[in-house]
């Protein structure tokens, strides 16, 4: 059964990912509920072509795109210069894209490319747009997660958080998903009061684009578990739930999966880790005082 979503008018949006798979799913739905909607993703001519397909299937043509490569710091702080300056609120914030990388691969800024993308890319654009959030509570940032964080065998190594040491494609795949819960964690204690909310998900084995990315065996790998895995929209269902649900209203620093929060293990509930990721993603996107 199609669970309902609260209509949302007033409200603006912004999903990251949103050309395909899970952040196109959120995106569909909660254009459907009647929100502004703005869509982020890397390329400008797919991007605005889910935005006329979303407009199309939701009947809501309140949608505007953000076109950014997120493995870049300077593409983060433009989208988020972009939005900012179009004086816009921002009430939900589904932070969605994400990379496995299959090889060890630098960034334009020298990073390795499934922790700039995945946390990294997170945490710089959630901090960007931190401010704006404030102003619009109440609000919520929403990230996507997974249960994949417990591939990463144990805490963050913040001595080789790039791979440098060896690297393995789920394991640091895992690293960057433990530390988007990590993240999660930090910012819900440091917004604590300012009626803003963050919580993450795990959403399930989704059928997407997710490793295609990595040639031809990617493309198998996602064909073979293709019939074992959900769909997008089944796997966006808790996605769209935390970014829209009264039942959830106040509720922050929770980890979630199919519509109740769960605990991740002992590595994602380590504030002390949480603390220093925090600092340390600081320094590597050059946001430290």
């Amino acid at each position: 059964m199609k669970r309902e979503i609260p209509r949302m008018g007033g409200k603006t949006c912004l999903v990251t990912g949103a050309t395909g798979g899970i952040g196109r799913a959120a995106a569909t739905a909660l254009a459907g509920a009647g929100t502004s909607m703005v869509l982020l993703g890397r390329d400008r001519a797919r991007t605005e072509a889910a935005a006329r397909e979303i407009a199309a299937v939701s009947g809501n043509d309140d949608i505007d795109v953000l076109v950014a490569d997120l493995s870049s710091q300077a593409g983060v702080r433009s989208a988020a210069g972009e939005f900012l300056a179009s004086g816009r609120p921002l009430h939900v914030l589904l932070n969605n894209a994400g990379v496995v990388m299959m090889e060890r691969r630098l960034t334009v800024d020298g990073i390795e490319t499934t922790f700039a993308v995945n946390h990294l890319a997170y945490f710089l654009l959630t901090t960007l747009l931190l401010e704006r959030l404030r102003e619009s509570a109440p609000a919520r940032v929403v990230c996507v997660a997974s249960d994949a964080h417990k591939f990463a065998g144990g805490r963050l190594d913040f001595d080789d958080l790039g791979g440098e040491q060896g690297y393995g494609a789920m394991k640091h795949y895992g690293k960057s998903k433990l530390a988007n819960i990590l993240f999660v964690r930090e910012l819900a204690r440091r917004l604590d009061g300012t009626g803003v909310t963050v919580n993450c998900l795990h959403p399930g084995m989704v059928g997407t684009g997710l490793g295609t990315n990595n040639g031809l065996l990617g493309r198998v790998a996602q064909r073979v578990l293709k019939p074992f895995s959900r769909t997008p929209e089944k796997g966006a269902e808790t996605a769209v739930w935390l970014c829209s649900s009264p039942d959830v209203d106040g509720a922050s620093g929770g980890y979630y999966s199919d519509l109740r929060e769960i605990s991740p293990n002992d590595a994602g509930l380590n504030d002390d880790d949480a603390r220093q990721l925090w600092d340390v993603s600081l320094e590597m996107t050059a946001l430290a005082s």
